[in-house]
């Protein structure tokens, strides 16, 4: 119901709530579409018209609504209605866990919380105070559930991020080739994936032989061949080649199986800050010890040291600070970017260097002909009607850009070459009666198949507009034509530029094969700090690698094939949502790229994360350790040690988890924000 309401125009957020059965609707459109959209709603045609998530969070968090109603309830209902020997027998039975994991710390010389509590726990009971004893377990049980639901839907969230978002896959019939739901696949089905595309189950290859990156499954990062009996698993990306594959149903774990134990066996959910709040807990414990024997060789008092024993710093710090990094990742969530991890959230707070590819990042990848200009004697439509025949067969948006303008011409284009080669990033080959035929970059055209320009027409060529891409088309090792390619710049480009750099980013910088006039050009209309011009895929990674070596944090921003090395080189990678499929799956952020104020937006949002964590750390230590020295002093009692303990750690972990103070900031000028610097550096 949520899917199919989601669909309808001016629908902004859905909730339905199944106890009371009813719907929550916000919504920008007049109130009688809505209505008319509650009318038409039905069943049947909703669940064939909509892609419900294989998973969500839904169940989850009501699942743990209802164990921590339950546990306060009876909490309470136990303290006020039960006579006092059914509560001390109800202390001694829950404690049994406590003290069970203590000994277990014990019999392996182990000094952690686990025995801080236990210790705490016993002391109490053995003193008759059950109320403390059973108060202390009651908030350490609300401690453990927050931090196994915190856990648990970190991993589901994540999990979410990385999954294969297919909702359609070509199946091929006796008919054709049919785009049908993937819901609908069955075993033994034949689904066709071509260049570019996720393959979206695990099967055998059965026809074609293709290049399949493997890197999310097995983290190989050269391609592998594929080939006719070979395996093939879902969530992989075929980077060259088409090929069909039978679905099947191996011994294996299915998609989302792999993804929850790839997560739960490495530690790309955690950020550095939570690995070292984990490992600063344990370091703490021995400091308890010592501060509550401490205190009772000074004092003879056993109420002062059971004080300091009853508090701790584990919770407050291994709760907070995972808390703290989800409460980022959702809001970075709410503002269409997928984060696949606390750390990069991190990084992306330290990052001081930002590098753009060119088409589909800066641009809005809609490349259009400008002008073409012929070569050696040949006629202009003559050379747009060849450049379109040729272009047909790749749906590069340079490509796209040549055959669409020869349809606006009335230019028909019937096929008159012989096979068309496509060599990556660089051009098409192919030959024309007994001509090879070329079209790419100069880089192909000029220095790889050496290429001449005709005799006479040196001063022609030099006088090229530079504010244009140029695609070069090759007849007999001779230029036939120049075709002008226009793709106008995102309009927001210079102010996110400005604003980048007063959130701390102070180098920016553009790699793009388009040729060194175009690329500086745009370089200084937008205010790039360094550009690279006519690069192949591996100097992108390469110039990063080499960044990175230099002390420099940084973050690549891309949206295609050729982008995807340099994405996996950077410290963070940055995908365009509607780019290659590869570059999606590599990437560590994924942003929807309506504008690319999100970045801005992403480093806000990375900033405000680790001033709160900072901030989480000063409370925590302070607070903690005032608890301690009241504890020894005897001004608090065990029971208020506990109690406040415990309750300010459920304060700083229900804090952790409201949104980030984020503000709002002006589009059409540079932030003016300076407490947003202070927290970057």
């Amino acid at each position: 119901m949520e899917a199919w309401f989601q669909t309808v125009p001016g629908v902004r957020q859905v909730t339905v709530h199944e106890r009371t059965r009813c719907v929550v609707i916000l919504y920008a459109c007049p109130r009688s579409t809505i209505l008319d959209a509650v009318r038409r709603f039905a069943w049947p045609q909703a669940e064939a018209s909509v892609s419900v998530p294989a998973y969500s969070s839904r169940a989850l968090t009501r699942e743990f609504q209802e164990k921590l109603v339950t546990k306060v309830a009876v909490k309470f209902a136990g303290t006020l209605f039960l006579p006092t020997p059914l509560r001390i027998a109800r202390v001694l039975w829950h404690s049994l866990p406590f003290l069970r994991q203590g000994l277990h710390c014990l019999m392996h010389r182990q000094m952690k919380v686990e025995l801080l509590d236990a210790i705490s726990i016993g002391i109490s009971m053995l003193r008759s105070d059950f109320a403390t004893a059973g108060s202390v377990m009651f908030l350490l049980e609300l401690g453990e559930l927050l931090e196994d639901w915190t856990r648990k839907k970190s991993v589901q969230d994540l999990a979410k991020c990385m999954s294969l978002n297919v909702d359609r896959v070509w199946l091929r019939t006796p008919s054709g080739e049919v785009l049908v739901p993937i819901a609908q696949i069955q075993t033994g089905d034949q689904v066709v994936v071509r260049v570019g595309g996720v393959i979206p189950v695990d099967g055998v290859v059965l026809e074609g032989e293709v290049m399949v990156n493997q890197a999310s499954l097995t983290g190989e990062s050269i391609p592998v061949v594929k080939r006719p009996d070979h395996p093939v698993y879902a969530g992989t990306i075929v980077e060259e080649g088409e090929c069909v594959i039978e679905v099947r149903t191996g011994s294996g774990e299915s998609r989302y199986d792999q993804i929850i134990t790839m997560i739960e066996q490495s530690e790309q959910m955690k950020s550095n800050t939570e690995s070292k709040a984990s490992h600063l807990a344990d370091q703490l414990v021995p400091y308890t010890f010592a501060g509550s024997l401490l205190s009772f060789l000074l004092t003879g008092n056993a109420t002062r040291a059971l004080s300091v024993l009853m508090v701790d710093f584990s919770c407050a710090l291994k709760l907070a600070m995972p808390l703290t990094v989800l409460s980022a990742m959702r809001e970075a969530g709410n503002a269409h970017m997928t984060v696949k991890g606390g750390k990069f959230l991190e990084t992306i707070a330290q990052a001081d260097t930002i590098v753009f590819d060119k088409t589909g990042t800066l641009t809005h990848a809609c490349p259009k002909v400008a002008q073409v200009v012929p070569f050696g004697g040949n006629e202009e439509t003559e050379m747009l009607r060849l450049a379109a025949c040729l272009e047909e067969h790749f749906p590069h948006s340079m490509a796209n850009a040549v055959v669409e303008e020869a349809k606006q011409r009335g230019l028909k284009h019937e096929e008159y070459h012989s096979k068309v080669e496509y060599v990556v990033a660089h051009g098409i080959a192919s030959t024309v009666g007994n001509e090879r035929v070329l079209i790419g970059s100069a880089h192909f055209v000029f220095e790889d198949e050496h290429c001449q320009i005709p005799d006479g027409e040196q001063a022609k060529f030099d006088a090229l507009p530079t504010e244009y891409s140029h695609l070069y088309l090759a007849v007999g090792s001779k230029l036939a034509a120049v075709i002008c390619i226009v793709d106008p710049l995102r309009s927001e480009v210079a102010s996110v530029l400005r604003s980048l750099h007063q959130l701390g980013i102070h180098n920016a910088v553009m790699l793009t094969g388009d040729n060194q006039r175009t690329a500086a050009a745009i370089a200084a209309q937008v205010g790039i700090n360094e550009f690279r011009a006519e690069v192949l895929p591996e100097d992108k990674a390469n110039y990063i690698a080499e960044l990175r070596q230099a002390g420099h944090t940084v973050i690549m921003v891309g949206d295609g094939i050729n982008d995807s090395p340099a994405l996996s080189e950077a410290d963070v990678g940055i995908a365009i949502s509607d780019g290659a499929a590869i570059a999606q799956e590599i990437a560590d952020i994924t942003i929807a790229g309506e504008t690319l104020w999100e970045l801005v937006r992403l480093r806000q949002i990375s900033a405000a994360l680790m001033k709160r964590i900072r901030a989480n750390y000063r409370f925590v230590l302070s607070f903690n350790s005032a608890l301690i020295l009241l504890g020894v002093a005897g001004i608090l009692s065990p029971a208020a040690s506990a109690t406040l303990h415990n309750l300010s750690t459920l304060g700083i972990s229900l804090h952790g988890m409201t949104g980030l103070p984020i503000p709002d900031f002006p589009r059409d000028k540079p932030l003016l924000d300076s407490h947003m610097n202070d927290s970057v550096d």
